[in-house]
């Protein structure tokens, strides 16, 4: 059940939207800056901002608008006055306008009058954009950026959650506890969308058999508008409201009316806003519905059209991206909320029965005890779907083979496969970025999309250079860690989430292990501690000691995600584990960015072939990061035995029992790190340093970092899925 939460009123609402700081005249375009995410992914940008106030900059989440409403004017007036400081902004100003100048390109069909609209139920921008809760929204947020990078005619359509994702509260006891922030759009870089009498663009929905209507935000991600919807509004009911209120908070009700917000809510604003797009991209099954929006459209349009030919019109506009390698983590609904979502009209206007609607969610569609799924729909009702990794496509392919009764041989399902990638520029660390401007040139990011002249700048990077960046980096995750886990009051001894005393804690000589992701089963976050006494061992070495930090949210109604943590907290306090391993609470795309940037290894055991893609590790191996991860996800196609490690053999487990399978992966991990892993960290040349272990950190950023690139990831949606 979802908090009982007031709701603002409209004209304190409004009031406050409209705040703006006075800013001396030569400080004015930080005003602009704050409004468009662009800052955030260039560390020029973000240091005109930190530089301000470092204080109040990390007090406010890094939040530029609050950081402009709250900064003392002295501070400005300083900055006015400072002539580095000005002439700084005045580059990036340039900068700035020298992006956005140019005109959108057009490939083939996609043009600025035709673009592609990407529908996502969650982005992951910014930290202080808080609309996600990790992997999906990120992979969102550095499709959007690489879009805008490349000129991509493009628009994006996602929902505002008011409360957002839960923050994450680790008790004395290592018991997760879950919080809500109220974020307030006055305080987000979010303008509303208005129409031409200067009103609020709103669109209505019917949901609950009354109208529901949502509200506008603009978002601007580079080139790329991002539009928010928003239920929180006077013209609704209050429960009606809440809607939008919590991403991935609620039960199945408040799963499937978001659903119909985002999907055909998100196709009336389009419509409201003179956008044709000229494909619609479903990145999960999330916003499934605008396919029967679509459909509806066509056929009141068209009055001698049937439900067939609405079909063909709309397969010919959507795409789908499914990112779930099990059926079950697949959003399913039962019968009556679909009944109740959509009433008797709507399901007219389709030309079709009730039945039959809800014959497009089920696999089986004679099955008439099946739930309606949203993958099934988004299958049904698009031209291309795809997984987003090779792996991930087989798995898919075999996972909906039943939804083809003509197609016998799994390999013959239409499903491929896009691989996932990253946005370099938000994820590799400032001190690579200046080896990369220096020894690859200044649009380094650029050169990532040709590999062998990335190949041969970064050959040209001296061992020490690459080295020294890297422990620079570390250091600075250190630090973080120190600050992270300090606690004023403890329970009744320390924990590795909550110390007294972090001023020795942590070192850079030590050999550093991250391990962050959603605590979930088939992450296996117990396989490391399934031989206590050997881990022990390998952290309490003396000469060749390893120290791990650790990161990650259980769903909140998820208790054994909860007790596998509470184990992992709670291990003996007496030894050399409180000195050798951490927790970080509340893993955002801040902890994110100092863990991807700072550990020497990544490590990741997932369940085979429960890994869709898995991007942490690609932002890892741009930072001269090595991963050790089982092979399965992204790390099947990026492996080439010299640019990490891998767990395990690649082989399909189907004969073996899982308990057989984790025994083994288990053996296979701590032997991995004590023959090879540590060996190899450890092991200096005559100049003192590790001349292997760099060649590995060399052989991973050349062939790892364009590969898998947001970058490229685009261009391949745009050559292989929109076109």
């Amino acid at each position: 059940m979802q908090p009982t939460l007031s709701v603002e009123s409209e004209q304190t609402f409004r009031n406050d939207f409209y705040f703006k700081r006075e800013l001396p005249e030569n400080l004015q375009f930080l005003e602009t800056l704050s409004w468009n995410f662009f800052w955030s992914w260039k560390p020029d940008g973000v240091n005109l901002f930190r530089e301000l106030d470092p204080a109040l900059w990390e007090k406010c989440e890094q939040n530029p608008r609050v950081l402009l409403k709250n900064v003392k004017g002295l501070q400005l007036w300083q900055k006015a006055n400072d002539t580095d400081y000005v002439a700084k902004l005045q580059r990036f100003a340039e900068e700035f306008e020298n992006y956005h100048s140019s005109s959108p390109k057009s490939f083939g069909k996609i043009t600025p009058e035709n673009p592609v609209a990407y529908f996502c139920a969650e982005y992951g921008v910014h930290n202080s954009l808080p609309i996600y809760s990790g992997g999906l929204g990120i992979l969102a947020g550095d499709h959007l950026k690489s879009a805008s990078d490349g000129n991509v005619p493009l628009v994006a359509v996602g929902l505002f959650y008011r409360y957002g994702y839960f923050r994450q509260e680790i008790a004395h006891d290592g018991w997760q506890e879950e919080r809500y922030s109220d974020s307030f759009a006055s305080e987000l870089a979010l303008q509303p969308v208005l129409n031409e009498n200067g009103e609020r663009t709103l669109v209505m929905i019917h949901i609950r058999g009354r109208a529901v209507f949502a509200q506008a935000w603009l978002a601007n991600i580079g080139r790329i508008s991002l539009y928010l919807l928003d239920t929180n509004v006077a013209e609704n009911d209050e429960i009606d409201r809440l809607i939008t209120g919590h991403l991935y908070g609620g039960d199945t009700e408040t799963r499937i009316v978001q659903e119909k917000i985002l999907g055909i809510g998100g196709v009336r604003l389009l419509r409201k806003l003179g956008i044709e797009p000229v494909v619609y991209h479903l990145n999960e099954g999330h916003s499934a519905f605008l396919t029967l929006e679509l459909t509806r459209e066509f056929l009141e349009e068209r009055e001698n059209a049937d439900f067939a030919d609405a079909v063909s019109f709309v397969k010919e506009k959507c795409v789908f991206t499914t990112h779930t390698p099990v059926a079950a983590g697949n959003d399913n609904f039962p019968l009556s909320q679909i009944k109740d979502c959509f009433d008797a009209n709507f399901i007219s206007s389709l030309k079709i029965s009730e039945e039959q609607l809800y014959e497009l969610g089920r696999t089986n569609p004679d099955d008439k005890s099946e739930w309606f799924g949203m993958t099934p729909l988004a299958i049904r009702l698009t031209r291309s779907a795809n997984g987003v990794s090779k792996k991930h496509g087989e798995v898919s392919r075999q996972l909906w083979l039943k939804l083809f009764p003509e197609i016998t041989q799994a390999d013959n399902v239409p499903i491929t496969y896009i691989t996932n990638g990253v946005h370099a520029p938000t994820w590799v660390a400032p001190s690579f970025q200046t080896i990369y401007e220096k020894y690859i040139g200044k649009h380094w990011a650029e050169v990532l999309h040709d590999a062998a002249a990335w190949r041969a700048g970064v050959e040209k990077i001296p061992a020490d250079k690459i080295w020294n960046a890297h422990q620079l980096v570390k250091q600075l995750l250190i630090s973080f860690i120190r600050l992270k886990t300090f606690s004023t009051e403890t329970g009744l001894h320390d924990t590795i989430n909550e110390r007294e005393n972090t001023s020795k804690l942590f070192s850079p000589d030590i050999l550093t292990i991250g391990f962050a992701r959603r605590i979930a089963a088939y992450k296996r976050w117990n396989l490391l501690l399934s031989d206590l006494e050997r881990l022990l061992k390998i952290v309490n070495n003396v000469e060749k000691p390893v120290q791990f930090v650790f990161a990650g949210k259980a769903h909140p109604q998820d208790r054994a995600a909860k007790l596998l943590l509470q184990n992992l907290l709670s291990l003996d306090e007496n030894s050399q584990w409180q000195r050798r391993a951490v927790f970080l609470e509340d893993y955002d795309q801040e902890v994110a960015r100092y863990l991807v940037q700072g550990v020497d290894v990544w490590m990741n055991v997932p369940r085979r072939p429960l890994e869709a893609s898995g991007t942490s590790g690609q932002k890892v191996a741009m930072n001269g990061g090595l991963n050790l991860s089982i092979l399965d996800g992204w790390w099947i196609e990026g492996y080439n035995g010299e640019n990490g490690f891998a767990i395990g053999i690649l082989q399909d487990d189907n004969e073996k029992s899982q308990e057989t399978i984790d025994a083994e992966d288990a053996e296979s991990l701590y032997q991995i790190l004590e023959t090879e892993v540590i060996p190899t960290y450890y092991a200096k040349d005559e100049s003192g340093l590790p001349s292997e272990w760099i060649r590995r950190m060399k052989n991973a950023l050349i062939t790892l970092t364009p590969q898998f690139s947001s970058d490229r990831m685009v261009k391949d949606y745009i050559e292989k899925i929109y076109t």
